[in-house]
């Protein structure tokens, strides 16, 4: 459930950004210029003579679909709102600031007190989310950060919203103001980058990217855990950790965008964790997005793909084992350990943290249901394209091809195989046709003429 009540308007699509898109390269046509992504992937090669040869074209083409393909499944470009609109200009062709823009000014007519300073472009990684930084007229030299959410698929159901310094929610949207943090998140340390920056000039290319200190490691990780088990016990779900929800203030770590669960919108992990069948509770999501975070904290990068078999080496053994608990094939096929026991695990460090209102409760108890319903759905359809995707894949294989060949052949009716000549046999031809009629014998009567058809088998 989340704070977004009302349905959708007629004939809008709403749709979920984490969703990878894919593309197939259909024809090719000759162009006099281009453009070149400014990261390193795999553009293929050029040719001044015969570059219009047709064996040329098709090797190009298929350089170019992997070119395609490796943008579409790299983790931080394909979430681009560029790519999106490459792919898709029907469904992204929107311009997000502009209509935050507005439903922000009109937010801001019931309490006129707060007012925009400048937006945040491209801050983070969600297209339908924005921020920017607001003042309070009644405190003018203390800057706020606001955040604006679109509508997501998963909006639906209550109106309630834990208090921050400001909040509110409309049919369409919702807008959150907190104090802003000019250290950035825990990812801007991590990288060494200032918050304001793009997301994509942030983290995609990191050049000064580290690990923490074992130390922080150990108390960040440690106060991350409480958290997630403060919610837990009361029943309650994040589903949305990863380094940019966490600040960190005087060596004190702060979760924040936990209303993303009531808003209903999608985790950045959502496409990894619904290939894991294990992973199928709001709990274990939260653990799952706790080992990306830890071993983020421990290489200074997220990893880039899970499961992880081969962990780097690292100065921090029994980081990597807890590591290896979450993120390995063995964790990912058997399911991932509990938030207790993660916090029984040596050298981590505690801190106390505040109860959950009681109201907030309820709020996020009806989120953490829709979101195991979807996760469920979502499961369970995959589950079935794979057995189909391998049913197709067995049944166009050449070993199955030969085998119905034979059978086939096997299954032909006695008439439509070839006769075989008998001793005693005799061929009769009508008197004055140079055609021979169908071979006779004395022991069976002779076949009546019948028309034929011809069939082709297309094997």
């Amino acid at each position: 459930m989340s704070l977004l009540e009302k349905s959708p308007t007629p004939g809008r699509v709403l749709l979920d950004d984490t969703l990878p898109l894919t593309a197939l390269i259909e024809a090719s046509q000759n162009l006099q210029s281009h453009t070149v992504c400014g990261i390193s992937l795999p553009l293929p090669p050029k040719k001044l003579i015969g570059n219009m040869d047709r064996e040329f074209i098709a090797e190009r083409q298929r350089g170019l679909q992997a070119y395609l393909d490796s943008i579409t499944q790299h983790p931080l470009i394909c979430t681009s709102l560029f790519v999106k609109k490459f792919l898709d200009p029907n469904n992204y062709s929107a311009n997000y600031t502009e209509i935050a823009l507005q439903q922000v000014s009109m937010f801001f007519r019931s309490d006129p007190k707060w007012e925009v300073q400048e937006p945040l472009k491209d801050m983070g990684w969600r297209i339908r989310k924005k921020y920017f930084l607001v003042k309070n007229k009644e405190q003018p030299k203390e800057r706020f950060l606001l955040s604006w959410v679109s509508r997501t698929p998963d909006s639906s159901g209550t109106a309630y919203l834990s208090p921050l310094l400001f909040s509110s929610t409309s049919e369409s949207s919702a807008l959150l103001i907190r104090p802003f943090s000019e250290r950035g998140s825990l990812r801007d340390q991590i990288c060494k980058v200032k918050p304001r920056e793009s997301h994509l000039k942030k983290y995609c290319n990191p050049k000064k990217s580290q690990g923490l200190e074992l130390e922080q490691i150990k108390l960040f990780g440690r106060q991350i855990l409480e958290s997630l088990k403060l919610l837990h016990d009361s029943g309650l779900f994040f589903g949305h950790l990863h380094a940019s929800n966490v600040m960190v203030d005087d060596g004190v770590c702060r979760l924040v965008d936990v209303e993303n669960g009531m808003l209903g919108v999608p985790s950045v992990l959502r496409p990894a964790f619904t290939q894991l069948r294990k992973i199928n509770t709001a709990e274990s999501i939260d653990v799952f997005c706790f080992g990306h975070l830890l071993y983020e904290m421990t290489y200074g990068r997220p990893p880039d793909s899970v499961p992880v078999d081969q962990f780097p080496s690292a100065p921090h053994a029994a980081v990597v084992s807890v590591l290896q608990s979450i993120l390995s094939t063995d964790a990912c096929k058997s399911g991932m350990p509990t938030v207790p026991a993660l916090i029984q695990t040596p050298n981590l460090t505690g801190s106390v943290l505040r109860q959950v209102p009681s109201r907030l409760k309820e709020a996020l108890k009806s989120a953490k249901g829709s979101l195991e319903k979807r996760l469920h759905e979502e499961q369970r359809m995959l589950h079935q394209h794979r057995r189909l995707t391998r049913a197709q894949s067995h049944y166009g294989s050449e070993e199955e091809k030969k085998r119905r060949k034979i059978l086939a052949r096997k299954e032909l009716p006695p008439r439509s195989r070839p006769e075989v000549m008998t001793p005693g046999c005799v061929i009769l031809s009508p008197p004055g046709s140079g055609a021979s009629s169908p071979p006779t014998c004395p022991s069976s009567p002779t076949p009546p003429p019948a028309t034929g058809t011809l069939v082709f088998l297309s094997l």
